[in-house]
């Protein structure tokens, strides 16, 4: 990605995108799944320049996040394996009379069964800058990616993807928003093309009609956009002839699995869609799922449609889309881009010097399992190429304490790899584990402490090299051998959160990092 590329908008864990204007201003929302705090927001004003400003899932209190195991799901008869994660899938935001509403599932997977169970949720904000979102209300749909529509009367109406899948159909109901109360009947309204897991429907109102537009294929190789209209909300809805609208299977576009789309207009009138895809170099696609966006068109009284997405997407008639002079791609608010594992015990990861000093209180769990709380905090990886680093103070422990504190690259509790030193065995230790690949190896080098050492990560699109550097900014820098970025790459929901961890025997264990830098 060339630091001129619009594409993508989001880069790194930032999947199933849905988009609002306000005013002058565009709010999107992305799914999180098993981290929190959940459903990142980010602002712009020109849909090139993009700023995270808050989560709409900040507080534990709202909801829990404990049973969202990961499930490693066979595809094909070679072995390939997709990892389905627990938590908060595909959310939409949507605004009406001063407040902002985010409908959303929370999957929850516990071992009593293969399928997840979908809790639906409503949260809402008068004021979205300031963070502040209500308690979760809950409202019954068997289903996932539920949508809002609010019609013309001001009625507001449910849209979502009913199970079960692979063949899941598209249902709407009416709904108070206020309390989740449903105020009608819940019917189906299409089934879709033909794809498997039709889903992520939005429904747009013009020029009289109504249309509905879903994600068909599944969320990987024929992944796909789908339109069909209607005279009545209710239906019957006619497909497009020319369908899909969106997709790029078949195509060898480095931006591949595009779909799961939301479309809009700009204040000037252009039309556009933002969308999930992953770039994928060979079979690598490290960032996992990102949010990109395109161009379009839609005449009156006509079908819509939407451009290939390109790293730099182009308006009707061949004018590249560009980003203001001075402007950066992606910025964050202090401290709204840290990310922990599921209901982590917050207070054992401690703040100070302005952000730059964090002081962890080790947990007896480690992050190869999902049940119990694991002290780890991070941020997305968002560039391709980049570095992360840390400085790790070494701690005053007791003898017995078993503590293991260090920097890890982390997708779920099947996939992760950790750089650490092993306090018990005066060792540095590199473990890299993927069990939907069957990889699990470790390599220690003996090494006697110095009072602080620093930990880094490299990554590009294709390796990865983890490295140490024992005692003063002078020593030099050790590495373990590299790895091929395809050990971390595959069919998941997911991308990369890079971070410091700790865990121990003891309970009263304390690691002191400072001046965790994640380049992007």
């Amino acid at each position: 990605m060339s630091s001129t590329d619009i594409n993508p908008i989001i880069p790194g864990f930032a999947p199933d995108p849905s988009i609002v204007l306000v005013d002058d201003t565009f709010f999107l929302v992305n799914s999180s799944f098993h981290m929190f705090p959940g459903l990142p927001i980010y602002t712009s004003k020109d849909l090139t320049s993009w700023k995270h400003i808050g989560n709409a899932i900040n507080r534990q209190s709202q909801l829990s996040l404990t049973v969202s195991r990961t499930r490693l799901c066979p595809r094909d008869e070679h072995g390939d394996v997709m990892l389905s994660n627990g938590g908060l899938y595909a959310p939409t935001i949507r605004y009406q009379n001063g407040t902002f509403y985010i409908v959303c599932t929370n999957i929850i997977h516990d071992c009593s069964s293969d399928d997840g169970k979908p809790e639906n949720f409503i949260v809402s904000s008068s004021n979205i800058w300031s963070n502040e979102w209500s308690d979760a209300i809950y409202f019954d749909f068997n289903g996932i990616d539920p949508s809002i529509f609010f019609d013309d009367n001001r009625r507001a109406y449910i849209q979502g993807s009913a199970g079960p899948g692979p063949m899941t159909k598209i249902h709407l109901f009416e709904i108070d928003l206020k309390t989740g109360k449903k105020l009608s009947e819940e019917k189906k309204i299409w089934d879709g093309t033909g794809g498997i897991y039709p889903e992520g429907p939005h429904i747009y109102k013009k020029d009289g009609l109504y249309y509905l537009v879903i994600s068909e294929g599944g969320t990987y190789e024929d992944h796909m956009i789908t339109v069909a209209r209607s005279k009545d909300i209710w239906g019957p809805y006619e497909q497009f002839e020319n369908n899909p609208i969106l997709t790029a299977r078949g195509t060898d576009e480095y931006i591949q699995y595009t779909g799961h789309s939301d479309m809009f207009q700009d204040p000037q009138g252009r039309w556009w869609a933002v969308c999930l895809g992953v770039r994928k170099d060979e079979s690598r696609l490290i960032m996992g799922r990102e949010t990109f966006i395109t161009t379009g068109e839609w005449p009156e009284g006509q079908w819509p449609s939407l451009n290939l997405v390109k790293s730099n997407p182009k308006f009707p008639g061949g004018t590249e889309v560009v980003r203001a002079e001075g402007t950066l791609p992606l910025t964050a608010e202090l401290m709204v881009d840290y990310l922990y594992i599921r209901d982590a015990v917050l207070g054992d990861h401690r703040f100070s010097n302005g952000g730059k000093t964090i002081t962890l209180t080790a947990s007896q769990a480690d992050m190869s399992q999902w049940e119990k709380p694991v002290t780890f905090v991070g941020k997305r990886q968002r560039l391709l190429k980049g570095n992360a680093m840390v400085t790790m103070h070494k701690p005053l422990i007791s003898s017995g304490a078993h503590l293991m504190a260090g920097i890890a690259y982390y997708k779920d509790e099947h996939r992760y790899m950790k750089l650490f030193y092993d306090y018990s065995a005066s060792e540095m230790v590199f473990e890299v584990v993927n069990n939907a690949k069957k990889i699990s190896r470790t390599v220690r080098h003996d090494v006697q402490l110095g009072s602080v050492v620093a930990l880094r990560i490299e990554y590009t699109e294709r390796s990865f090299q983890l490295s140490y550097r024992n005692g003063p900014d002078s020593a030099a820098w050790i590495g373990f051998d590299g790895l091929d970025t395809l050990e971390m790459s595959g069919h998941d929901f997911v991308g990369p959160v890079i971070g410091i961890f700790a865990i121990a025997t003891a309970q009263d264990a304390h690691v002191q990092f400072d001046d965790l830098e994640i380049d992007g």
